[in-house]
């Protein structure tokens, strides 16, 4: 079978282990992604089957319907709203889902929570410049970095990601404090965590905010400015998850008025990140370039996953 593997940045598979489940068949890599429609059918009339990394792409009707030759699209991870799953039945191509890990995620969020409180990134920049304990040439931005010991986490959503960085938090010596569902909210407390008293005084008593939700239609936009500007000055926000999950254009205003004061941002609308972007040229921003999975162990399981769903679709 003719097999497309999408969108992957560093050539990754071509050391991954599991990627000997595809012998026999004839692999293409993609290394560089393409948006317009015209390339995107050019570039993957010919394959049978595809194989997407995470939502790097997304495959509306119209693009699918251009595919004739498309039978069957492999995720690693599960799947997101990036494929139209209706298109996909109507047009007789079938979407086999994988397995994915929270250990990664959680442990980007908890290393971007130090270096961002720590102010490591800009500490290191300088030092490669010279300049010793220094974070910035300008005064007003030459600012001490903060423990974490003795201050709030705030985490809205309580899954599988949210509870290992609870975990991480409670070690640290941080008040873990959780919003989200009803639901999240109980399993929370019963684990000995508090729940937020209401989502204004969630925003107002974070010290760190950290998002881990799925991105759906109820979620897109679900944290709006006026949520924002209930953080303090000083305060941290963390996004691992999705960049959808944020009203557009509300955390660029919100950093530019001062509250919160920092972000530090693993996932963007649009990406790979342009380097025009804004939030590239922010102090207060950590940014990092969608690395939440990005790992060897992580890509050995997700991507064994979705060659083992492929292999056994083909031979079924």
């Amino acid at each position: 079978m003719k097999i497309a593997i999408l969108d992957d940045y560093q050539n990754a598979t071509s050391g991954l282990k599991c990627t000997s489940l595809l012998a026999g068949h004839e692999v293409k890599v993609f290394t560089n992604s393409v948006r317009g429609m015209g390339q995107l059918v050019a570039r993957l009339a010919p394959f049978e089957a595809l194989v997407l990394i995470r939502e790097r792409t997304a495959f509306n009707r119209a693009l699918l319907s251009k595919l004739p030759n498309l039978k069957v699209i492999s995720q690693t991870g599960k799947v997101s709203g990036h494929i139209d799953m209706e298109a996909c039945r109507d047009l007789g191509i079938t979407v086999l889902e994988g397995a994915g890990s929270p250990t990664a995620p959680a442990e980007l969020t908890w290393a971007l929570v130090l270096a961002a409180r720590r102010k490591l990134f800009q500490y290191a920049g300088k030092l490669r410049d010279g300049q010793w304990q220094q974070v910035s040439i300008r005064h007003e931005h030459n600012t001490l970095g903060k423990v974490l010991a003795g201050s709030t986490m705030a985490i809205w959503g309580y899954g599988k990601i949210g509870q290992l960085v609870a975990g991480y938090a409670k070690a640290f010596g941080m008040r873990v404090m959780v919003w989200g569902s009803a639901g999240s909210r109980a399993a929370a407390v019963a684990d000995g965590y508090q729940a937020a008293a209401s989502r204004d005084a969630f925003f107002a008593e974070a010290d760190v905010l950290s998002l881990h939700l799925r991105l759906a239609d109820a979620t897109r936009g679900i944290v709006t400015g006026d949520d924002l500007a209930r953080m303090k000055p000083d305060a941290l926000f963390v996004n691992v998850s999705r960049a959808e999950l944020v009203a557009p254009g509300a955390l660029e205003a919100a950093l530019g008025a001062g509250c919160p004061g920092y972000a530090a941002l693993d996932v963007f609308e649009t990406e790979p990140l342009p380097e025009s972007s804004p939030l590239l040229r922010m102090p207060n921003v950590l940014c990092t370039p969608h690395l939440g999975y990005v790992e060897q162990d992580s890509y050995e399981l997700y991507f064994r996953h979705a060659f083992q769903n492929l292999v056994a679709h083909i031979n079924r």
